[in-house]
C-alpha cells in the first residue's frame, strides 16, 4: 500500500462511546480518526478544557491521531444570520482545539439553502461568508475542508469549484466525497476532473441513485477504484476518510435534514463496529488492486 495514503475514519460510526470507538479503530491498525460524535455530543459542542482534560489523554493513550475534526460549521441556513455568528464563534473554538490535538484540517459546509430556492441566487452570500470562516481559520493557521453535502450550496461540483476558486483561500480547500455527488445525481468522473486540483482530502463512502442509498465502497455508483486510482496516479497524498454510513448511529440526526430511517433504510444486519470493518478491509482491497495495476486508471 503507498505510505503516503493514511487511512481515519469517522470512528462514531463504530459507537457513541468514545472508548469503544478508539478500540474498534486500534483493532483495525489504524492510526488516525476524525472527530465528530464523542461519547454522545458533538465536537462542536465540546470547550478546549474538555478536550485537554478528557479527550487528548485518551488518544495519547491508544496512540491515536486527528486526522480532521468533523465539525458542523456551514450546517445552517444560509439566511440565518444569528446562526452564522454563534457558528463563528464556535469556529474559533474549533481551531483552537485543533492546535492542540496537532490536527490541520476542519471539514465544514456552505449553508443549506431554503426549500424550493435556486442555490445560484445565494452565490454572493456563501462567497463572503465563507471568506470569514476562512479569515479565522487563517488566524490558526487551520485548514477548512469543504464537503460536497446535498441540501447545501456547494452540493454539486459546478458550485464546489466556483467556492474554491472564489475565495481563492489556502485555508479552504476541498474534500471529495464520492457518495453525495452520487446522491446529487453528479457522475464523480465528471467531478474529478473539474477539482482535482483543489482536492486534499477523501471521504470514503458509496451509493447508489436507487433510493439514495449508502452502499460498501467500491459497489456503488461512485466509481471509487477507478476514480481513487486517478487521484493516487496524479500523487495524491493524504487522508483516505471511512464514512460508511452503512448502519444507523446516533450523529447521524445532526448530518442531515432528512429522517436517518429514509437514508439508511437497513443495518444490512450489522452493528457498527462490523460495518466500520467491512468498510475498511473494502477499501483494503481497493487499495491492493490499485497498487497491483488491477485497476484501470
Amino acid at each position: 500500500m503507498n505510505g503516503k495514503l493514511m487511512i481515519s475514519g469517522f470512528s462514531d460510526e463504530i459507537s457513541s462511546d468514545f472508548d469503544a470507538q478508539l478500540e474498534g479503530v486500534s483493532g483495525l491498525g489504524m492510526q488516525y480518526i476524525s472527530l465528530r460524535g464523542i461519547d454522545g455530543r458533538n465536537i462542536g459542542d465540546y470547550t478546549v478544557a474538555e478536550i485537554q482534560e478528557s479527550i487528548l489523554p485518551r488518544l495519547q493513550q491508544a496512540g491515536i491521531g486527528v486526522s480532521s475534526i468533523g465539525s458542523p460549521i456551514g450546517k445552517v441556513f444560509i439566511d440565518d444570520e444569528e446562526g452564522f455568528v454563534k457558528q463563528k464563534l464556535v469556529l474559533d473554538r474549533l481551531c483552537r482545539i485543533g492546535n492542540l490535538l496537532d490536527c490541520k484540517y476542519i471539514r465544514m459546509f456552505s449553508f443549506y439553502i431554503p426549500r424550493g430556492k435556486n442555490p445560484d441566487d445565494y452565490r454572493d452570500a456563501v462567497i463572503s461568508k465563507l471568506r470569514e470562516f476562512a479569515g479565522i481559520a487563517a488566524q490558526y493557521n487551520m485548514i477548512l475542508l469543504h464537503e460536497n453535502e446535498k441540501d447545501t450550496y456547494g452540493d454539486i461540483s459546478r458550485r464546489c469549484y466556483e467556492i474554491l476558486k472564489q475565495v481563492a483561500s489556502p485555508y479552504l480547500k476541498g474534500i471529495f466525497d464520492f457518495a453525495n455527488f452520487v446522491q446529487c445525481g453528479e457522475d464523480t468522473q465528471d467531478c474529478y476532473n473539474l477539482l482535482r486540483d483543489e482536492i486534499v482530502y477523501i471521504h470514503i463512502k458509496d451509493a447508489v441513485t436507487t433510493d439514495s442509498q449508502n452502499v460498501v465502497c467500491g459497489t456503488g455508483e461512485g466509481k471509487i477504484p477507478e476514480v481513487l486510482a486517478q487521484f493516487i496516479a496524479s500523487g495524491y497524498e493524504g487522508f483516505l476518510t471511512l464514512e460508511p454510513h452503512l448502519v444507523l448511529f446516533d450523529s447521524l440526526k445532526d448530518l442531515e435534514l432528512e429522517d436517518p430511517a429514509d437514508i439508511i433504510k437497513d443495518n444490512k444486519g450489522l452493528n457498527g463496529a462490523q460495518g466500520y470493518r467491512l468498510q475498511y478491509e473494502a477499501l483494503v482491497n481497493i487499495l491492493q488492486q490499485i497498487e497491483s495495476g488491477a485497476t484501470c486508471i
